[in-house]
Parts: C-alpha cells; structure tokens; sequence
C-alpha cells in the first residue's frame, strides 16, 4: 500500500524490494535521520561534546515547541539543554523544537544548516535530496526518496556505530514529560531503529532497520 518503498540489505547494500523508490517524496521527521547525523559528527569531530548546551531561543520554541502544535521536546524558552538530552528528544520523540535548536547551534539557522545538511548529502552520496529544513515539517523544497533514505541510514549506522543502540530506546523522561518513541515496530522481528515521520501533506512514513541473529 506505500506509495514508495525499498528494502536493503545492510552489510552488501544489496535492493532486495522496491516500488517506486526514486520518486520524490516529503520525508516528514525522517528527515531528521540527517540532523542527527550532523549532530553525531560533529561530536565525532570533537566540535561538540554531549554535555555542551544550547538554548532553546525563540524562533525555536516558536516555530517547534508547545506553541507549534507539532511533536516537541518541549525545553522551556531561553533554557539550555544538553546535546545528550536533545540527541533523545530527536530520537524519542521527533522534537521539532530540539531539531531547530541545534541547526541554530550549528550553523546559525535552518537555512545556514541547510547547506551543510545538502554538502553532507552529496558527499555520502544522496542523489535526490533537497534540503529546506532540519525539522521535516512541510516545505514544497524539502525532498528525499526513499532509496536515499536507506543510503542515509545505512551511513548512520556504519559511521555512527556508537549512537545506533539509542534508537532503540523505549521512552525518554525529560523534565516532567515522559516521552514514548514513535516507532510502532520496536521490538517485532528484530526492529532496533530508526525514525519514522507524519505530516499531513505526506502521510506516514517510515525508516526501520532490523537485526536477526548477527
């Protein structure tokens, strides 16, 4: 019934599925898959450390925080948090108000982290993506297709291998918000990951990576 599909292997990178697989799609907070690759390597970098904190400013709370109406970490305005706890807050719950915060911390602005997201996109090979936000929320600019989508996970868990056991956690308790993780196939078949997405313009969709044995 998905529009668009594909379905790899991880270790060959070899199709074993698709349908439609390089036609052009909003990937919603899939898109955040990206942000936190961003996110990982500039710690991997040492440009960053997990206990560094940045605030939640205005345009960020505004824009995908409590007013928003959108999923949301919820940091109060003019409040720090730690990269470790926005690393969650993007897994577990697909915080809005987290992803722009750290495209502001990282670049200065969505549009600024934007271009750094598109030059990581080509140099990991991306073929179809264009980058508008670090959200997913709807831009008529903001593209991907699902075979790109499995390029991008398969190079977050190779490169990343450190952070992958994260998106397998269940819940999140941030403040007082308990925070349940999105991904409605954890734990069946060997699911451990990754990120789905929603907008209403796009419909549901999502990236699942799955271990059986080794």
């Amino acid at each position: 019934k998905a529009r668009q599909a594909i379905l790899i292997d991880h270790d060959s990178g070899a199709v074993l599925f698709q349908h439609n697989a390089d036609q052009l799609m909003s990937p919603a907070s899939m898109s955040k898959l990206m942000t936190l690759v961003m996110l990982f390597k500039a710690l991997k970098t040492g440009q960053l450390k997990p206990t560094d904190e940045f605030v939640m400013s205005e345009n960020a709370w505004r824009t995908g925080g409590a007013p928003s109406g959108t999923s949301a970490m919820m940091v109060p305005v003019n409040q720090k948090a730690r990269v470790e706890e926005l690393i969650l807050g993007l897994i577990v719950q697909s915080g809005n108000d987290a992803a722009i915060s750290v495209a502001e911390a990282l670049a200065g602005s969505e549009g600024g982290v934007s271009e750094l997201m598109t030059q990581e996109g080509k140099r990991i090979r991306l073929q179809a993506a264009t980058v508008a936000n670090s959200t997913g929320l709807y831009h008529p600019d903001h593209l991907t297709t699902a075979r790109d989508l499995a390029i991008l996970a398969r190079h977050l868990i190779n490169e990343y291998p450190e952070h992958y056991e994260k998106f397998a956690q269940r819940e999140f308790q941030y403040r007082r918000h308990r925070f349940i993780n999105r991904n409605p196939l954890l734990g069946a078949n060997g699911v451990d990951g990754l990120k789905t997405g929603y907008i209403k313009e796009a419909g549901f969709g999502i990236v699942a990576s799955a271990k059986q044995g080794n």
